[in-house]
């Protein structure tokens, strides 16, 4: 029996394109190619670098140059100037400044005394990781195909079977100064690896040109899409527990709650609501796997920054209709989303946290009929339900293990990120042109 294979990744690196181009150009030119497809990274998320030679504006002497995607923006629309660029030789010596992970702020400040030719673009956090990987050309991407290992309870292991040693792991980390100093060490120590997976994060890969890293990339991503095609567990989610409610239905029920919902959360801050009833959608709100996998939120830390920590499922039964009921349970329903919101913020608080955020829900989940989500502008409410949609296309595959419960370790004060990162901006949907943001992964 032959094993179901995924979709192909197809590799657009066209030589005659990139004729002429210098070396920042083919860095750019492999940048836009993996930004491109959704599947290899998520809008705003990873980073490329390329360690080229350069000529020391004052001395004229040559010198090694980190070229590495810089805060903010998104690999399929940067430009040039979207890269930040760093001697190569000042960021090595930083490792001799670090005082250990309780500091690992204070090491982004000094990324500044780094850079090259008075480049005014912020370093990011993964500006590390990529220097500290002793190969010319890195790839850092956030693709659903890896992520759906890495978060599993067993990545460790699936990452073994599914890439045969030609990668290695590393364990959730929040990105830094330390883990870049693991990751180069592991680069080292294990030259056979083309790359690293990094649980419950994504995916480290590197070459020696631009076109060979690229390759390398979307191979690895095609090899784990494969192993899950021919895996997965069917059908998705345990199969389905109630049945989709007639589209026209879907709709009117939708009409009931969106104005109900938005009025009650839009009390502090103006909303825009969206609804969808895609396929992806219905098959996970429709599934016996709701009730146990919307309460655990998101596998990835890249999500709930967007989508917040969890869901809130709203209690509707197509087969009863019963949305007059769950119209008057909204005030109840969204006060215990705050509640355990706001008891989440306290408990993970550190004391440069920026204030809570908003503590209502953004995305809702109602059985047979959809998903709602919401946000400031529409443009924001659209990338939110887009990650939804793909986070549960990587939770679908049941088979690969049981997917780890990270949040008490990821939110645990010190070992992971703030509890509420309201200082990150929100990032612009993907079109052509050029982004902004204060900070990105």
């Amino acid at each position: 029996m032959t094993k179901a294979a995924a979709e192909p990744l197809p590799d657009l690196w066209d030589d005659a394109n990139v004729a002429g181009l210098d070396e920042p150009g083919l860095l750019l030119y492999r940048s836009n190619l993996l930004g491109s497809d959704l599947r290899i990274t998520n809008f705003g998320g990873g980073n490329t670098s390329a360690k080229l030679a350069m000529t020391d504006p004052l001395t004229k002497k040559p010198v090694t140059v980190l070229w590495v995607k810089g805060s903010g923006g998104d690999l399929g629309s940067m430009r040039r100037d979207g890269f930040a660029t760093l001697y190569l030789d000042k960021l090595e010596s930083l490792k001799g400044l670090y005082r250990g992970i309780a500091h690992e702020d204070e090491m982004v400040t000094l990324f500044n005394h780094c850079t090259f030719d008075l480049n005014p673009r912020a370093t990011s956090i993964d500006t590390a990781l990529h220097g500290f990987v002793p190969h010319v050309h890195v790839d850092h991407v956030h693709a659903d195909a890896v992520i759906a290992i890495a978060a599993c309870s067993n990545a460790e292991q699936l990452t073994r079977e599914v890439f045969g040693g030609a990668l290695g792991f590393l364990p959730w980390q929040r990105p830094g100064f330390d883990l870049g100093l693991k990751l180069g060490d592991m680069a080292s120590r294990h030259p056979e690896y083309v790359g690293v997976v990094l649980g419950g994060h994504g995916l480290f890969t590197w070459g020696e040109t631009s076109k060979a890293a690229y390759q390398t990339t979307l191979r690895i991503i095609q090899q784990a899409a494969d192993w899950l095609a021919a895996n997965e567990k069917q059908p998705a989610f345990g199969g389905a527990r109630v049945e989709p409610a007639p589209r026209e239905k879907r709709r009117a029920v939708a009409a009931v709650l969106m104005p109900l919902i938005r009025g009650k959360i839009s009390r502090d801050e103006r909303k825009v609501g969206h609804f969808t009833d895609a396929p992806a959608v219905l098959e996970f709100v429709n599934s016996h796997a709701l009730e146990t996998l919307a309460p655990l939120g998101t596998s990835c830390p890249d999500h709930f920054l967007r989508t917040k920590i969890r869901p809130l499922v709203i209690p509707y039964d197509p087969d009863r209709d019963n949305v007059d009921a769950v119209a008057d349970s909204l005030e109840a329903l969204l006060a215990a989303y705050r509640d355990d919101y706001s008891a989440y913020y306290q408990r993970c608080k550190r004391p440069n946290s920026p204030d809570m955020r908003d503590p209502n829900a953004v995305i809702y989940l109602v059985p047979g009929i959809g998903m709602l989500s919401f946000a400031k502008d529409g443009r924001q409410d659209r990338l939110r339900h887009r990650w939804c949609r793909r986070h549960w296309r990587r939770d679908g595959v049941a088979a690969i293990g049981r997917r780890r419960l990270r949040r008490a370790r990821r939110h645990r004060p010190g070992s992971a990120r703030p509890a509420d990162r309201s200082d990150r901006a929100e990032i612009q949907p993907r079109q052509r042109g050029r982004h902004q943001a204060r900070r990105d992964r």
